[in-house]
């Protein structure tokens, strides 16, 4: 079947982007042969790929047509989004965050759940591989949530465990000791925010970075509180978490139970949380796989393919871990 659209100039310049790496990625995730030359795309194939096909055409035109920025990621996120019945227009413009020239939103129908779970219930549990945006988007809404004034204070907290290396005895205070721990809680505030605006509102407290131990004995109220890198708490550090919750607040739990960092017969507290709370009301959990990856595309493929290697060994490498 061969089919031709007629797109609007700005539409036609925006689809072939530079060097036509856009109309490439388009190609890449169709399942029909693709040519543009002026404003008229021509589409080739069997009659049900090219009508899969001209729907994600369709759904591009009307992104570009409202103003939205087309990139080869852009394509990706359309295509899944038509796959799983959901509106591409409705995942990629919900901005969570806008700073300066930085536009965070959701690129993956796991992205976008996952943002609204966190905007709707008390505590959203977000778990999955590197570069799924766990984090990222979490940090983002807890900067929405301050500038706002939903809450008086952000509070990112990760446990204080050694990914397979010994730090030894660091030099400085407190915070230079753990800040090698809370580095990425760091880059993604600088992320979202002035740095001098960061500076700002840690010393007056407003946001807080700090290791899980800092949590205990606290009752965290009007707060937006995020717990990175939960595959490596114990059970009772994470119900000792989850019990400072207070009026007003929202917590965020992420993590990666591939990337378990504790002594293998240390059960981790975010494997023992799922099982304990799924059924709890006002809590959610929203599980990430390798197709959110939005990072570099290879590095999807060494989540993918230490994956499959995890799964060959699964019986050997953590006989007492149950996903």
């Amino acid at each position: 079947m061969r089919r031709q659209l007629e797109l609007d100039n700005a539409v036609a310049t925006e689809l072939a982007g530079s060097e036509d790496a856009v109309l490439r990625a388009l190609e890449g995730h169709l399942k029909c042969d693709v040519y543009l030359r002026g404003n008229m795309l021509t589409l080739e194939g069997e009659a049900e790929d090219v009508d899969a096909a001209a729907a994600v055409v369709r759904e591009l035109s009307e992104l570009i047509a409202q103003g939205h920025e087309i990139a080869p990621g852009t394509i990706e996120a359309v295509t899944r989004a038509l796959d799983a019945h959901e509106s591409p227009a409705g995942i990629l413009e919900d901005v969570v965050w806008r700073h300066r020239a930085t536009k965070v939103a959701p690129k993956t129908v796991n992205q976008k759940r996952y943002v609204d779970s966190i905007r709707r219930t008390t505590i959203t549990f977000g778990i999955g591989p590197a570069g799924t945006g766990k984090t990222f988007l979490a940090v983002a809404l807890a900067a929405a949530a301050l500038s706002r004034r939903e809450v008086n204070r952000i509070i990112l907290t990760r446990p204080a465990v050694e990914a397979g290396e010994r730090l030894g005895f660091l030099p400085g205070d407190l915070m230079a000791k753990v800040d090698p721990y809370l580095r990425p809680l760091f880059d993604a505030l600088h992320d979202m925010l002035e740095p001098d605006r960061v500076s700002q509102y840690l010393e007056r407290g407003v946001i807080e970075v700090a290791p899980l131990a800092f949590m205990r004995g606290r009752s965290l109220n009007d707060s937006f509180i995020i717990l990175d890198e939960a595959q490596n708490t114990s059970p009772e550090q994470m119900k000792m978490f989850l019990t400072r919750l207070g009026f007003n607040s929202k917590m965020v739990v992420t993590g990666d139970i591939t990337q378990i960092d504790l002594p293998r017969e240390q059960d981790s507290g975010l494997i023992v949380v799922s099982d304990i709370l799924k059924d709890v009301e006002g809590i959610e959990f929203v599980r990430f796989g390798d197709e959110d990856v939005v990072r570099h595309k290879l590095v999807r493929r060494i989540v993918a393919a230490y994956n499959e290697h995890a799964q060959r060994l699964a019986p050997e490498l953590r006989p007492r871990r149950r996903a």
